[in-house]
């Protein structure tokens, strides 16, 4: 019994962080892009964000390998971009 409820915590865990709040949507960033990142629907207002995803759109088209928007760029810079929209 006790087993269940583990695995119901955990799966009800990995449903949660799955989950995009209202007004947000998930990229995945880097080369392969491995890092998911849930960010606010109004930073694609901003140039320097517009300018990424137009690199994604150059590098990847409409097919993106995590079937998620991708932008290929290190995890550093998004951080340092995002934090400066924030």
């Amino acid at each position: 019994m006790a087993i269940h409820k583990i695995l119901r915590r955990s799966l009800s865990a990995e449903k949660r962080s799955n989950e995009v709040p209202k007004g947000h949507f998930a990229v995945y960033v880097g080369e392969s892009g491995t890092k998911r990142f849930v960010i606010p629907l109004s930073y694609l207002n901003n140039p320097s964000f517009q300018e990424l995803l137009f690199q994604a759109e150059q590098k990847f088209g409409f097919h993106h390998p995590m079937r998620g928007l991708t932008i290929p760029c290190s995890e550093d810079l998004f951080v340092d971009l995002t934090s400066r929209l924030s």
